[in-house]
């Protein structure tokens, strides 16, 4: 089992900043690739970005490239995003997932991860 929880969530005015985590644990966690999707009100859930297991690689949504950047520190546990430049767009629902069975390949639809965290919302203002 992996257990993922998010934090970092809130309430910024568009061009601000906004850093999430996500912690995890679990006999494989480490070994996992792990990823951002987030969910805006009826809308589908959608892939913002990924790492690799040791996070020499990643990949971005084309809409968040340049503005978004993931990490990750397996010492600590933790997967960060941190999101600069953000929208109103950007308003949702941010979710980190874990893919137990993937270590060096990025997925990027959701129904590949098998493991997610609980979301924190994320509300950008105009």
């Amino acid at each position: 089992q992996v257990q993922l929880v998010e934090s970092g969530g809130g309430l910024v005015q568009a061009g601000g900043s906004l850093r999430l985590s996500c912690a995890f644990s679990g006999r494989t966690s480490s070994y996992s690739a792990m990823a951002w999707f987030r969910q805006a009100a009826g809308k589908e859930r959608e892939f913002v970005t990924g790492i690799t297991w040791g996070g020499d690689s990643t990949k971005y949504a084309e809409s968040v490239k340049g503005r978004f950047t993931i990490s990750r520190d397996n010492a600590k546990n933790t997967m960060s995003l941190q999101m600069n430049s953000l929208k109103p767009e950007d308003t949702a629902v941010y979710y980190c997932a874990a893919d137990r069975r993937r270590t060096f390949v990025i997925m990027t639809t959701a129904n590949e991860y098998e493991y997610w965290g609980q979301g924190t919302q994320v509300t950008v203002s105009s």
